[in-house]
């Protein structure tokens, strides 16, 4: 397990944008989280390939419910990843499997 960064690093209802390494290279992460739950994806939006943040690290969210990506205004699920609206609604982002253990958020496999 790969320690990622604290939980409170994530604000409750927002995202964390982070650089890690997943199968030997480079990838920028986001992180939401929803009380103590936290999802972990490939800032990248499905549509076009572009991150997900409107500037390096800030991100839209909405009610604690939503990332936004910036570029195109598509709607993405914290729990899933499921795009339910915007021009690829039904896509996904790509998930990376995280889990919060002992206060801190880490990556898995």
């Amino acid at each position: 397990m790969n320690a990622l960064c604290a939980l409170d690093a994530i604000t409750d209802g927002g995202a964390l944008a982070l650089n890690t390494e997943l199968d030997g290279r480079a990838q920028a992460l986001v992180l939401v989280r929803r009380g103590e739950a936290v999802w972990g994806y490939r800032n990248r939006c499905p549509h076009f390939s572009v991150p997900l943040d409107f500037r390096p690290g800030e991100f839209s969210t909405y009610r604690s419910q939503v990332l936004m990506c910036a570029h195109h205004s598509a709607l993405f699920r914290f729990e899933d990843g499921q795009c339910i609206e915007g021009p690829c609604e039904g896509s996904r982002l790509d998930a990376v499997p995280v889990r919060v253990v002992e206060g801190r958020v880490v990556l898995l496999g």
